[in-house]
């Protein structure tokens, strides 16, 4: 079947097209060539003064797994107030169901998401809800680095080829699509009492540091030729003066990639009266030294949201500030998770530094391509509330009404009120469409051209951008409609990617033992199969 899209005015930043008026053509789920024939087509959509981008991409929401089902069963009242009705399509009326983030996804143009934090021993549970989320592509991040197994590889003194084929087998053994650390080693320590833990500070019982542990995951992932850098989650998240880690774990990269997740999280200073600054100024110029580092932000939106992590230490330390009052905790083999509820309030000073910190960095990083567009879903926000972000990067307008009503002493603390620059729709694409694609490694989504997955959005050109990116005129998905003037109109299924890099067997053997002597089940019911993942839930795996 061959569709036509005409009229539009597309922007295709990995083309550098800007706005350029042009037809696309979609034939077999993929952009083509136009036809010899252009009136040779089955289908017709006329976008004339619409806006054509490809498929929006996250690479940073927590949609699946344990810790988001902990968070579900903590704070029901969130959930159903969040939730869409949607009466006769599947599951139109479950409360914040994985079928419901599918839909509000797709609502505003988003065809891929990507759950940052899949422990390896919940890697099935998390598997089995990416599956079930409707139309979207999906992928999963395996978490390393509070993992005991390999915490001993570098107490040993084992090489860096054997840290590999470590790697390689847990990325094989949970069909994700890259690496995650969270805190590296810090929920390690925190088990044995610790309650800091800095980039130097040693694991206690292992006697490596948590900078070791980060350099040989960062070179595992680089050896391995893994598409999609080290993802990291600093040191010290939310701690007055943090930033100061993140401008170290910078350094620590020594000239290798590396993506540092919800900076935003690593922005604070410890100036002021309040022992509380912003230090986006001085992470934006850190980024511009470290060319190999990108990062995504987490902004901060005020509401009230549930804050998930696998840094138990951090979440510990943040439960006597829980609203409403009451959380969650848990450790497991390879790290933990916590669950703690929290209100952003825009006249609380310490929330609205956090909300202005985020968006100066999204304002005084002039690469685009290099920082990411998140709140850490649902952690500075709900991914519902993207498109309040989306208006606030594009209009100063709109962010000098909210700094009127922000508390004062923070509006007047932070250098938002001296940031004219506004986010044009051609850098928008770029943060949420091509730079994503690339950082990802998935080089056939972000883009427009012959050969791209016709994963496409189509918004109508409104001068507020909130409501712009709120509702979708059109969104197509794998050239299939699924959208029409926001609202779903097809559920279909989309695929997990993920890659199975080679390594060497003989790693199996010392694992088999490890988990025969440790673990709460053996290795080959640890390690997910392809074939009876597609069979219990529904996975249809593409492996890079």
């Amino acid at each position: 079947m061959l569709t036509r899209l005409s009229g539009g005015r597309i922007y295709d930043p990995a083309h550098g097209i800007d706005g350029e008026v042009r037809d696309l053509y979609l034939r077999d789920g993929r952009i083509c060539a136009p036809p010899a024939d252009p009136a040779a087509v089955d289908a017709h959509y006329p976008l004339q003064g619409q806006v054509v981008m490809a498929g929006a991409i996250d690479i940073h929401s927590h949609v699946a797994g344990g810790n988001v089902n902990n968070a579900r069963v903590l704070m029901p009242e969130q959930h159903v107030a969040q939730q869409a009705r949607y009466p006769g399509l599947p599951f139109g009326g479950s409360p914040w169901s994985t079928f419901d983030t599918g839909y509000r996804y797709a609502e505003m143009g988003f065809t891929t998401v990507v759950e940052p934090a899949v422990l390896p021993i919940n890697a099935g549970h998390a598997h089995a809800e990416l599956a079930d989320i409707p139309i979207l592509d999906k992928a999963g991040l395996a978490i390393l680095g509070n993992d005991d197994f390999l915490l001993r590889l570098l107490r040993e003194g084992a090489g860096q080829a054997t840290v590999n084929d470590y790697v390689a087998w847990t990325l094989c053994a949970t069909q994700c699509l890259g690496v995650k650390v969270i805190n590296a080693g810090g929920a390690t320590a925190f088990k044995f009492n610790a309650r800091e833990f800095g980039l130097d500070d040693e694991v206690p019982f292992y006697g490596v540091t948590s900078r070791r542990i980060l350099n040989a995951l960062q070179r595992a992932v680089v050896a391995l030729g893994i598409g999609h850098p080290l993802h990291v989650h600093c040191n010290n998240l939310g701690v007055p003066g943090n930033v100061d880690t993140a401008l170290r774990t910078m350094e620590a990269a020594e000239g290798l990639p590396m993506h540092l997740a919800h900076v935003q999280f690593y922005g604070y200073g410890a100036d002021g009266p309040h022992g509380f600054s912003t230090g986006a100024a001085r992470l934006a110029e850190a980024l511009g030294r470290h060319p190999n580092i990108t990062v995504d932000v987490g902004q901060v939106l005020f509401g009230q949201t549930v804050t998930i992590s696998g840094d138990v230490m951090r979440q510990h330390a943040a439960r006597g500030i829980a609203r409403p009052r009451k959380w969650a905790l848990w450790e497991g083999e390879d790290g933990g998770g916590g669950i703690v509820p929290f209100r952003y309030r825009a006249g609380n000073f310490v929330n609205a530094l956090q909300w202005a910190i985020g968006l100066e960095l999204f304002l005084l990083v002039d690469d685009p391509w290099r920082v990411f567009f998140t709140t850490d879903h649902p952690n500075g926000a709900p991914f519902t509330a993207y498109p309040e972000l989306f208006h606030l990067l594009m209009s100063r307008d709109h962010r000098a009404r909210w700094l009127a009503r922000i508390n004062p002493e923070a509006a007047d603390a932070c250098l938002l009120r001296h940031l004219e620059r506004e986010y044009s729709l051609y850098e928008i694409a770029v943060m949420t469409r091509a730079a994503p694609a690339r950082l990802l490694g998935l080089g056939d989504r972000g883009h427009l051209g012959p050969g791209a997955v016709a994963d496409i959005a189509v918004y109508a050109d409104l001068e507020d951008r909130g409501e712009m990116f709120r509702a979708a005129r059109l969104v197509f998905k794998d050239g299939v409609p699924v959208v029409r003037d926001g609202r779903v109109v097809n559920p279909v299924r989309g695929r997990t990617h993920a890659v199975n890099p080679d390594y060497d067997r003989a790693i199996e053997r010392p694992l088999a033992a490890w988990f025969d002597r440790y673990h709460l089940q053996r290795l080959d019911n640890f390690r997910l199969d392809p074939g009876r993942l597609a069979e219990t839930a529904g996975a249809e795996l593409v492996i890079h």
